[in-house]
């Protein structure tokens, strides 16, 4: 039976959003209030704006130090960034890797890259990413622990690692998944594409897997235009990762040595420049967006119908992009919503199609997923611009 007022919803987003003027709102646009022009501009006057330069060096040191990591390597982007992560953590030809079936599709892709297999796992409502509960259940039933290496006993192949993304810059239970990656000898590898300046018990993100994936799309909390970075507490693997990315040339003052496969994977300067003038807005960024998801919880609390969704009782998320949950009952609902907001010029999208629903995952190794395909069916995103 159906209890949401379609058009209540879409009244209380435009409560929340009554000082805006636009004819249209954006989902998540960028915000340049900072020193983005003079360093950008700095990099023009003094032409560099390609792969070396000052800000590529103060934007990994000031990033490490936000993040409380020891090393940060920025990269071209975020895939690039989670790709090698995968290589450093020693995914090979063959391998499984877990990764939630409830996620944007980089998170998979990257997995082919290196020609391993993404295996896909439910997620939880109370996150919205990976269940650690149910994953140990699932590996008690298919896992078979060899010399120290967990193998998928369906398949025959190794699972090495898994890859939980923090949704919409809410994290996952890490501590309980860090418990099922030491059991069963399986590598952890953050992807905290959406969440950086996301706090887990009071630490930030990227610092329980050993590698961690970032991002500064256009779309992100802070961007460079594009853009990404790897974090790490292992000082070694960070410079490997940094060599990796730079085409894994030897340094000369003249010649081109290279001793192993590289990648071009490296952040120019110019892109840099414009991180490190977000980056110094980004604590007000985080402050900004927590202050409008409370008012989106304000407004909903007393809609039937419709919840909107809050941050786990052990995070401090950044909330990068708001989101309603639909009830059960009102899950046929979602199109009619959806249609509504953006008809009145409130951007809004659903959550992304699950990834063995594509084609070219339908027919990969995946457990049981029907919390992500309940979520999936309620879930709504809305504005959740810093400046609205």
């Amino acid at each position: 039976m159906k209890t949401i007022d379609v058009g209540k919803i879409v009244s209380s987003i435009k409560s929340v959003l009554s000082e805006q003027n636009n004819d249209r709102i954006g989902l998540h646009e960028p915000c340049f209030e900072g020193n983005e022009w003079k360093y950008v501009k700095e990099c023009i006057d003094t032409r560099w704006v390609s792969s070396v330069g000052k800000f590529v060096d103060t934007f990994e040191e000031q990033l490490a130090e936000f993040a409380g990591v020891k090393k940060a390597i920025a990269t071209s982007n975020g895939t690039a960034a989670l790709h090698i992560c995968l290589k450093l953590v020693g995914v090979k030809a063959n391998d499984e890797v877990l990764v939630p079936a409830l996620t944007f599709i980089a998170t998979a892709n990257v997995v082919e890259y290196c020609d391993a297999i993404p295996h896909f796992v439910d997620s939880e409502e109370k996150t919205l990413g990976i269940d650690p509960k149910k994953l140990a259940d699932y590996l008690s039933e298919i896992a078979v622990i060899k010399d120290n290496e967990c193998f998928n006993s369906k398949t025959g192949r190794r699972i090495k690692a898994v890859v939980p993304m923090h949704t919409f810059g809410h994290p996952v239970d890490l501590d309980e998944l860090v418990k099922v990656c030491e059991k069963y000898h399986i590598e952890l590898v953050e992807d905290a594409a959406e969440a950086l300046g996301t706090l887990y018990k009071g630490k930030h993100v990227g610092n329980w897997g050993k590698v961690t994936a970032v991002s500064f799309n256009g779309n992100k909390i802070i961007t460079c235009g594009g853009g990404g970075a790897i974090l790490t507490n292992d000082v070694e693997l960070g410079n490997l990762a940094k060599h990796l990315t730079t085409q894994a040339k030897l340094p000369h003052k003249w010649a081109f040595r290279h001793d192993m496969v590289g990648y071009n994977y490296r952040m120019p300067n110019i892109n840099a420049a414009l991180g490190c003038a977000q980056l110094e807005q980004l604590p007000g960024f985080v402050k900004k967006k927590r202050a409008l998801a409370e008012r989106y919880c304000e407004a909903f609390r007393e809609l039937a119908g419709v919840d909107f969704f809050v941050e786990p009782e052990f995070a401090k998320g950044i909330y990068w992009l708001n989101a309603i949950m639909l009830s059960s009952e009102d899950r046929a609902l979602r199109g009619d919503v959806l249609t509504q907001l953006n008809d009145n010029g409130i951007m809004a999208r659903p959550a992304w199609d699950l990834m063995y629903t594509l084609p070219m995952y339908k027919d990969n190794p995946r457990m049981e997923c029907e919390v992500a395909e309940n979520i999936v069916a309620r879930l709504i995103n809305i504005p959740s611009s810093v400046y609205l």
